[in-house]
C-alpha cells in the first residue's frame, strides 16, 4: 500500500488511533498505521493540544478578578493546606460562619457496570482499517460549539437578569410580607368614631395626642392657605393594638396617614418602590445565626417616614386632621408637608434612601441579592442587618459589635431597643441556645383569625385539603339567590389571612391556599367549604412552629410537579429549600404552559426550583461565605434528570421554550446537582397535590413543622 503524507493533529479519544489531517482532501481521518518522519521535531506528550478539549482556555487570558469574599475564602483555604494546626484567628480572616456540614460535596464519579459493545466503525479502527472519508468526530463538533465560552456565560447572566426583572409572579411573597405582621386584624377600630364608642377610648385618645405631638416636634408640616389649582390629599387615623410575644397588650398606637391613593403620578410623586427584606432572606439569616449561636437583636425606628425628606418639586398639600386647631386667620387652611408622611406614595422610598445612606456611612454594604439586607465585615467579625420598613433584625458573630452598632444607629435616629428577638413581623420567635434551635410560630395570628371568622370552636381536620375534592369554576354561583348569598361571605378576606400564614411559617397549607385562590372572582359554596376546611386544619395544628437547627443538615432542595390534575390542565410546580431541617423557601405555583408529559412538567418545575436555588446561593455567598459545592436538588423523575444533562432527547424536547432549559446551565456550571429521590421521600409532593393523612403529616414534619 502506498504511503501518503499527512499532518498529525492528535490522538483519537474513541480508539487507539491517530487523528491525521490530509491536505489533499482537506479532511481529518483516524489512522492506526502511522509512521513519523524522524527528521521532524518530536512533540512532547505534556504539550496541551489546541482544540482537543472544550475546556482548554486561552493561555493569554487574565484570571477573573476575585471579590473580597472569594479572595478571603481562597486565602483561608491555602493557609489551611500549609498548616492545618494554625488557628483561624491567626490567618487574619473571619471564621467560616457556615461550617463544614453546610455543603454536601458531590460523590466521586461511578463507573458504569453496563456492557458496551464496539460498533463496526470502532472495530475497523482497532484493526487498522482507518478512514479518510472526512467523517466529523464528536470531539470536533464539541470544539465548534464550545469555541466561545463567554457567549454561554453572557447568555446565563442575561437569563438571570431577565428573571430578576420580570419575577414571573414568584415575588408574591414580597406582596404579602407587610400583611404578615397583622396579629389581630379586624379587632382594631377603623375610624375615630368607632374608637370613641369603645370602652378604652381614653387610651386611644392618649395615643392620638402623642402622635400629634410627635408630628409637631418633627415639623412634619406647616399650615398655609390652600393654593388655587393644587391637588389636596386627605388624611385619616389608623389604630393598632400592639401585642407582646405572650399575647398581652404592649401599647395602643395611633398613626396619622395621608390618603396616598388621591395623589397624582407625575405631579405629587414619581418613583414609589421601596425594598424590604424578603421572608426567605430573614429565615435564612435566622437559621444561620442559630447554627452559630449568634446573638439576634431587634429594634425599630420611631416615625420612620418623618425622616424621609421630600425631593425638590415634590409639593404635597394635605387636609388637616379633624379637631386640629391652627394659629392664624385662614379661610381654607391646609398642611404643606415637609416630609413624606405615612400613606404617601413616596414615603417608604424616601425612608429607604435615607436609611441606606446612613448604613453606608457606618460601613455596611447592601446585598445585591436582596436590597433589604445589609452586611459588613469588621475585622474577624460579621454583622448582618435585615430591614423591613421600621423593623430591623440585627445579628453577627460579635455581641460587642452588635451593641456598639445599635448605639451608633441610635445617635442618628430615635429607636426602640427591643433586645433579644422574640417577635418578628407577626411571628413569635423562640430560641433554645443550648440546642441551637430557633422556632417561628404564628399561633397568636391563627387564634385571632379563627375568632374573626367565628371558627374558634370548629371541629379540627387532620389535613388541609381532601384528596378526593375536585374544585372547578362550574361550582361558582349560577342563580341570583346563590350570588346574593356569596356576596355576604368574606371569601377574599379569609384567603388573604391564609396567605399571611402560607408565606410566613406554614408551607403545609401552601398548595391548598393556592388552589382556593383561583376562585376569588366568583367563589361558590364548595369553594367556601374548602376554605373553612383549611381553617379547621389550622385549628388543630395551630401550635406547629417552623423549626431550624438541632441537627446540621446544610442546604438542600426538593422539587416536584403534578401534571394536569386540575381543570385548567396546567401542572402544579412545587419546590422547597431546607436549611438545617427547616424550610427557608418554598412555592406552589401553577405552571405557565400546558405540558405534554409528566417528564416535561417535572423539567419545567426543575427550572423554577433552579432559579430560587441560584438566588439562595448568591445570597449566602455574598453575605456569609461563597459556596464551593453545588446545592443538592432532589427530584423523583429520572426522565427530568436525564433531560438536564444534555440535548440527546431532541425529539421530545424540541418544542420546549429555551427559557426552561435554564436548568442545564445551572447544572453545567456546578451550581446545582440533581439527585434522584423516591416519591415516598419527596418532600415537595405536599406542595403539588392534596395528600392523605399519613403522608401529609410526614411531609409537614419533614418541612420542619413541629409542635411548639
Amino acid at each position: 500500500m502506498r504511503a501518503h503524507d499527512g499532518h498529525w493533529v492528535g490522538f483519537d479519544s474513541e480508539s487507539d488511533g491517530h487523528r491525521i489531517y490530509w491536505p489533499d482532501t482537506r479532511a481529518v481521518g483516524v489512522e492506526r498505521s502511522v509512521i513519523f518522519d524522524k527528521r521532524e521535531v518530536a512533540v512532547p506528550y505534556d504539550v496541551p493540544l489546541e482544540g482537543e478539549s472544550g475546556n482548554v482556555q486561552n493561555a493569554s487570558a487574565q484570571p477573573p478578578a476575585q471579590s473580597p469574599l472569594t479572595q478571603n475564602a481562597t486565602q483561608r483555604s491555602s493557609a489551611e493546606m500549609v498548616d492545618q494546626h494554625v488557628k483561624t484567628d491567626t490567618i487574619g480572616h473571619a471564621p467560616d460562619p457556615l461550617g463544614t456540614t453546610f455543603e454536601t460535596p458531590p460523590p466521586p464519579p461511578r463507573r458504569s457496570t453496563c456492557q458496551h459493545f464496539e460498533s463496526d466503525y470502532t472495530r475497523h479502527l482497532r484493526t487498522g482499517e482507518g478512514t479518510r472519508d472526512g467523517r466529523i468526530m464528536l470531539d470536533h463538533m464539541r470544539e465548534l460549539c464550545d469555541t466561545d465560552c463567554s457567549t454561554q456565560d453572557n447568555a446565563m447572566l442575561a437569563l438571570i437578569e431577565d428573571e430578576l426583572a420580570t419575577g414571573d409572579g414568584e415575588g408574591v411573597e414580597d406582596v404579602y410580607a407587610m400583611a404578615a405582621g397583622v396579629e389581630m386584624d379586624g379587632l382594631d377600630p377603623s375610624m375615630v368614631s368607632e374608637a370613641q364608642s369603645h370602652t378604652d377610648w381614653t387610651r386611644w385618645q392618649s395615643a392620638i395626642n402623642a402622635e400629634l405631638k410627635s408630628l409637631e416636634d418633627a415639623r412634619t408640616w406647616h399650615v398655609v392657605e390652600r393654593p388655587n389649582g393644587v391637588n389636596v390629599v386627605g388624611c385619616k387615623w389608623v389604630f393598632k393594638i400592639k401585642h407582646k410575644a405572650n399575647g398581652k397588650i404592649e401599647k395602643y398606637k395611633a398613626r396619622l396617614v395621608a390618603k396616598g391613593y388621591s395623589q397624582i403620578q407625575g405631579i405629587d410623586y414619581n418613583e414609589t418602590y421601596a425594598p424590604v427584606a424578603r421572608l426567605a432572606s430573614l429565615r435564612t439569616i435566622l437559621a444561620i445565626a442559630a447554627r452559630n449561636d449568634w446573638d439576634i437583636e431587634v429594634f425599630d425606628f420611631h416615625s420612620v417616614f418623618l425622616n424621609g425628606k421630600l425631593g425638590e418639586g415634590e409639593d404635597i398639600y394635605m387636609d388637616l386632621p379633624d379637631g386640629y386647631t391652627t394659629n392664624g386667620n385662614f379661610v381654607h387652611p391646609v398642611a404643606k408637608l415637609n416630609v413624606a408622611l405615612y400613606g404617601s406614595k413616596q414615603g417608604a422610598l424616601r425612608w429607604y434612601q435615607e436609611l441606606s445612606s446612613t448604613l453606608s456611612e457606618l460601613g455596611l454594604k447592601r446585598a445585591h441579592a436582596d436590597w433589604g439586607i445589609f452586611y459588613g465585615r469588621i475585622g474577624h467579625d460579621i454583622l448582618v442587618l435585615a430591614s423591613h420598613v421600621n423593623d430591623c433584625t440585627l445579628t453577627g458573630s460579635s455581641p460587642e459589635l452588635i451593641h456598639s452598632f445599635k448605639a451608633e444607629i441610635g445617635s442618628h435616629y430615635k429607636i426602640t431597643d427591643l433586645g433579644p428577638i422574640s417577635w418578628l413581623l407577626g411571628m413569635k420567635v423562640t430560641r433554645d441556645r443550648n440546642a441551637r434551635t430557633i422556632l417561628l410560630s404564628q399561633q397568636t395570628y391563627v387564634e385571632a383569625t379563627l375568632a374573626k371568622y367565628n371558627l374558634t370552636n370548629c371541629k379540627s381536620a387532620s389535613i388541609p385539603m381532601d384528596p378526593g375534592l375536585k374544585l372547578s369554576r362550574d361550582q361558582s354561583p349560577q342563580s341570583a339567590e346563590e350570588i346574593g348569598h356569596m356576596k355576604s361571605v368574606p371569601y377574599r378576606a379569609a384567603i388573604r389571612s391564609l396567605m399571611d400564614l402560607a408565606v410566613g411559617t406554614r408551607p403545609d397549607i401552601a398548595f391548598a391556599v393556592s388552589t382556593v385562590m383561583q376562585f376569588n372572582n366568583a367563589p361558590g359554596e364548595p369553594h367556601w367549604e374548602a376554605v373553612k376546611h383549611i381553617y379547621r386544619y389550622l385549628s388543630g395544628t395551630k401550635s406547629l412552629a417552623l423549626t431550624f437547627g438541632g441537627i446540621e443538615k446544610g442546604l438542600k432542595g426538593y422539587m416536584d410537579a403534578d401534571r394536569a390534575s386540575q381543570e385548567h390542565r396546567r401542572a402544579i410546580s412545587g419546590y422547597a429549600y431546607l436549611l438545617d431541617g427547616g424550610a427557608v423557601s418554598w412555592a406552589s405555583p401553577k405552571q405557565e404552559l400546558v405540558t405534554l408529559s409528566t417528564a416535561e412538567a417535572e423539567y419545567v418545575a426543575a427550572t423554577h426550583a433552579a432559579k430560587e436555588g441560584l438566588w439562595l446561593r448568591r445570597l449566602i455567598g455574598e453575605v456569609f461565605c461563597p459556596l464551593t459545592h453545588p446545592i443538592p436538588l432532589h427530584s423523583d423523575s429520572q426522565s427530568a434528570i436525564a433531560l438536564t444533562k444534555d440535548g440527546s432527547y431532541h425529539t421530545r424536547t424540541k418544542h420546549i421554550d429555551i427559557r426552561y432549559h435554564f436548568i442545564r446551565f445551572a447544572v453545567e456550571k456546578h451550581s446545582l446537582r440533581l439527585i434522584y429521590c423516591s416519591t415516598d421521600n419527596m418532600i415537595a409532593d405536599t406542595l403539588t397535590k392534596p395528600l392523605p393523612t399519613i403522608k401529609a403529616k410526614h411531609f409537614a414534619t419533614a418541612l420542619g413543622l413541629r409542635s411548639n
